[in-house]
């Protein structure tokens, strides 16, 4: 009879798999997103028995968002910090061996990333003009699926606008050209920083991953294997010779099995196309697309002025008809 440890080897107890919904892979990378990459990684370094579905639609996750956990009671854990939580309660814990004051230096840097790291981040692939309309907002209009590609990446291009408006406050608004000299400035002396606590180890506290790795990981991988046509933040990085290998390390050693090579495609690798194509669910989602094109092209026409609705009387009987007309001039092409 297996023995458990403390640390949570011997888990055959398990009643059913959890399941991971995370964005899918592109660049070289599992996961495009930083969240979703984190607890991808996360779960990678503790060893957690996930079955992982790496999609391009967030609706289809449990919650309607990503990344998303199906725990083995069908429960469902939403956000980054509370997935890994839930990750240690059953008893995968990467920072296991960690010491008190390792502990406390994982909470001081995982901070410092989300300070100074996370809104150069977001301005770099959803702000800066030159990135989001030739990259960001490209990428993800090719691969959520129709209609949702005219509406998804429009309200992430928000989400992400609101957040970093809630990281900076409204200082971004008053002076948005002086704000982003100071992104770009506190972001690379981040990583300086960074590079300069990594020195020559593995990881950054020594031969083992930890979940420390795992965020900055998350947040560096992007930016070096992202094919951004403006790169200040990128060329920063890539001067960084030992942050750069850290992420190759960790890619060929935790994900060199994933099928997200540098080749990878921009749709979701076939091997999970299998439990993610369910009949029923795949008319239900046909149906909603067909819906939704109707009812977002009509949307649009009506906004965009191209149709408009009039009510006119009829001289001739008196009754009331609606028309439609056709607004050439107002069309652009």
């Amino acid at each position: 009879m297996p023995v458990l440890s403390e640390c949570g080897r011997g888990r055959e107890k398990m009643a059913a798999p959890m399941e991971l919904y995370c964005w899918i892979g592109a660049w070289g990378l599992p996961s495009v997103e930083p969240d979703s990459l984190a607890v991808l990684t996360y779960a990678r370094f503790a060893g957690a028995p996930l079955k992982v579905h790496k999609i391009s639609n967030p609706w289809r996750s449990p919650s309607g968002t990503l990344p998303a956990l199906k725990t083995s009671d069908n429960g469902v854990v939403c956000q980054t910090h509370k997935i890994i939580a839930h990750l240690r309660k059953q008893k995968y814990n990467a920072d296991y061996d960690l010491s008190a004051t390792q502990g406390a230096d994982t909470l001081a840097f995982v901070s410092l990333l989300e300070e100074k790291l996370l809104p150069a981040h977001i301005h770099t692939f959803w702000v800066d003009s030159k990135n989001y309309v030739e990259h960001t907002r490209k990428w993800y209009a090719d691969v959520i699926p129709f209609p949702l590609n005219f509406i998804l990446p429009n309200q992430m291009h928000k989400r992400h606008l609101e957040r970093l408006q809630t990281l900076r406050g409204d200082r971004w608004i008053e002076d948005e050209e002086e704000l982003e000299k100071e992104l770009y400035r506190e972001a690379q002396e981040c990583m300086t920083h960074l590079s300069q606590r990594l020195g020559t180890q593995k990881f950054f506290f020594g031969d083992a991953p930890a979940s420390l790795d795992a965020h900055v990981f998350s947040y560096l991988a992007p930016l070096l294997k992202a094919h951004l046509p403006s790169s200040k933040l990128q060329q920063h990085l890539k001067s960084l010779d030992n942050l750069c290998n850290y992420c190759t390390s960790i890619l060929s050693i935790y994900f060199s099995w994933d099928g997200d090579g540098p080749q990878a495609p921009l749709k979701a690798p076939s091997g999970d196309s299998a439990d993610s194509e369910e009949e029923p669910h795949k008319r239900r989602t046909q149906v909603l697309s067909v819906m939704l094109g109707l009812v977002a092209m009509i949307g649009y026409a009506l906004l965009s002025g191209i149709v408009s609705i009039q009510r006119v009387s009829e001289v001739d009987n008196g009754r009331h008809a609606i028309t439609m007309e056709d607004d050439d001039d107002d069309e652009e092409d």
